[in-house]
């Protein structure tokens, strides 16, 4: 076996490469990169899948699971809609959005927190004929940046307590991130809010109505199949196949009466009405191929697609969800789950052929159809996150409190320390389920699994690179070029790399790659590991320099129609004020000796 340390440090080169390739997604990286240390000895048989027992694994989920409970319970989201209703001024909005994201990306799941003020943010935007573009990147921004206030803010803090204890014996506890965290959450969100919304291009239009970002009316045509159809007696996926181009059959109007989300197998009658999505290019190919009928002016209102028992929603597609890099074919959305995908559109531009047979990537903003009866519930077990719903009321629900009651209880705990993080967190969980405010169900639906994976599947190969004397390597390495610097500025330098290396890959890689590292320059130059430690945390979690390196940044990049370049604009600047202010404050929080 090559148990050395060159073999690790080989293995993470190649796993950081992948991770910044983006072929394979990150939770497949990690795997293959705990596979590679395995075979080659640096990780012990016996501790392959350690890391999934390891409480930060745990309390990650848990925090998941938990925080789309109450986001589901509606109670939240009424609280944000009566805070944002009174803001008239976009400064005023702009700072009550950013400082409310903040506050709850660092107790709640960052994505689910983000997901949740993307909703009100998009309403009260259209309301208030106001571009989204200048709210999202700002509101996925705080949101990030809230996370550094606590210990469960992000999963990069849980790994980072877990590395303290392993070199200290003793874990960060539940707010002692806050000792620096808060402040540089609050400059950096006041920093958003007043100053760099003002950096974003005011020409991106962001989400607008689904009819005009999509321009699906330009799309829609009511056909008829007349007596003497060779169409007649055909099934859905038969009549689909009549000619080559690809068009969507969205509903049928079968004696005055409405059916979407219909079966492949459902057979054609003579006289039914089909509301088809064709471009005018396929129209008259499809008309004569089958000998069909047009029914009037071929353009038809988008009203046609929606009833009482028939909604429309436009989503975003998440980092790690089931559908990415996954077709509607694939999945078989219409078969499987009664979902007509209308259209996609990636960083604002719409696409307009073969929908079915297009990947969903992260990002994507989708509009589907469906009955109301399961047009939620469908979406949520996809991975969809819902921006503008019709159709679709998500209200206040029976004993909507208690889970944040449940959850502020469990936070009690952790901060007096009375039980450790996981086990409150955990019990937390127990209570729901107990109170039924949990259905079985929605355990494993909330948990976003791709990132267990990822922390799963990198804490051992962490470990190793501690065990085989990587991190001792590398941080001698780093250690013989600023010999002659002073401290701060070699814990500056260790902020600057983990950033760098965030704004590229996972930040919970980021955490479990540079937090042994630190230790060991720490341990080299006769300092505390807490600074480093700390530097690390808040390091890992602020990559705002692209739309690749936190969940967030993605998830708003095909709602907020933004390019790439625009995450420098608002990025750049951040990262500074976070740099600047972070060193004097993680320095007199946690000093050096």
């Amino acid at each position: 076996m090559f148990q050395g340390p060159y073999t690790i440090l080989i293995i993470l080169v190649i796993t950081m490469a992948l991770f910044i390739w983006g072929y394979w997604r990150y939770d497949i990286v990690a795997a293959i990169a705990l596979m590679l240390a395995t075979l080659t000895g640096a990780v012990p048989f016996s501790k392959v899948y350690t890391g999934f027992s390891n409480p930060a694994v745990i309390t990650v989920a848990c925090v998941m699971i938990i925080s789309q409970v109450i986001t589901r319970s509606g109670a939240v989201a009424f609280m944000v809609r009566k805070i944002t209703v009174a803001a008239k001024y976009h400064n005023l909005y702009v700072i009550i959005l950013c400082v409310i994201a903040a506050i709850l990306s660092a107790f709640m799941n960052n994505v689910g927190a983000l997901a949740l003020m993307m909703l009100v943010a998009l309403r009260s935007s259209l309301k208030m004929k106001r571009s989204a573009s200048l709210v999202l990147m700002p509101l996925a921004l705080a949101s990030a940046m809230g996370g550094l206030v606590t210990m469960i803010g992000t999963p990069p803090n849980l790994l980072i307590s877990f590395y303290r204890e392993q070199s200290t014996g003793q874990p960060f506890a539940l707010f002692d991130y806050a000792r620096v965290g808060f402040y540089v959450a609050l400059a950096g969100v006041l920093f958003i809010a007043l100053i760099g919304w003002r950096l974003l291009p005011r020409k991106r239009k962001g989400t607008r109505q689904p009819e005009d970002l999509f321009q699906i009316e330009d799309y829609l045509t009511e056909i008829k199949i007349p007596e003497k159809s060779p169409t007649i007696d055909k099934s859905i996926r038969e009549f689909e196949k009549l000619i080559e181009a690809e068009f969507s059959i969205i509903g049928l109007i079968r004696k005055g009466k409405k059916h979407f989300a219909l079966s492949p197998d459902e057979k054609l009658q003579p006289h039914d009405v089909l509301i088809v999505e064709i471009s005018s290019e396929d129209l008259q190919e499809l008309l004569q191929a089958g000998k069909i009928e047009l029914v009037g002016d071929k353009k038809i209102s988008s009203e046609v697609l929606k009833s009482k028992e028939v909604g429309i929603v436009e989503a975003v597609v998440p980092p790690g969800s089931r559908v990415e890099n996954r077709s509607a074919e694939s999945i078989r959305l219409r078969a499987r789950y009664r979902l007509n995908l209308l259209a996609i559109a990636r960083q604002g531009n719409p696409f307009r052929e073969r929908l079915r047979e297009i990947n969903f990537r992260a990002g994507d903003v989708v509009l589907l159809q469906g009955p109301v009866d399961v047009l939620e519930e469908n979406v949520a077990s996809l991975g969809f996150l819902p921006l503008l719903e019709r159709g679709l009321d998500v209200g206040m629900k029976r004993m909507a409190f208690l889970p944040i009651i449940i959850f502020i209880f469990a936070i009690f705990l952790a901060g007096v320390q009375w039980v450790p993080v996981e086990v409150a967190f955990g019990g937390a969980v127990i209570l729901l389920l107990l109170f039924r405010l949990l259905p079985t169900r929605l355990i494993y639906e909330s948990i976003d699994w791709p990132v267990i994976i990822l922390l799963g599947a990198m804490i051992p190969v962490g470990e190793a690179l501690q065990s085989t004397g990587g991190t001792t390597l590398i941080a001698h390495f780093i250690s013989s070029f600023t010999k002659d610097y002073p401290p701060f500025i070699i814990l500056g330098l260790v902020m600057i790399i983990t950033m760098t290396l965030s704004d590229f890959m996972n930040n919970a890689a980021t955490a479990v790659v540079m937090a042994p590292i630190g230790v060991s320059i720490a341990h080299s130059i006769h300092a505390s590991v807490d600074p480093f430690l700390m530097a690390v945390a808040i390091a890992a979690s602020c990559s705002f320099l692209t739309p690749i390196g936190h969940q967030n940044n993605a998830l708003v990049m095909g709602p907020g129609g933004y390019k790439f370049f625009d995450y420098i604009r608002l990025g750049l600047p951040l990262e500074i004020v976070v740099l600047v202010l972070s060193l004097p404050l993680i320095l007199w929080a946690w000093p050096l000796s």
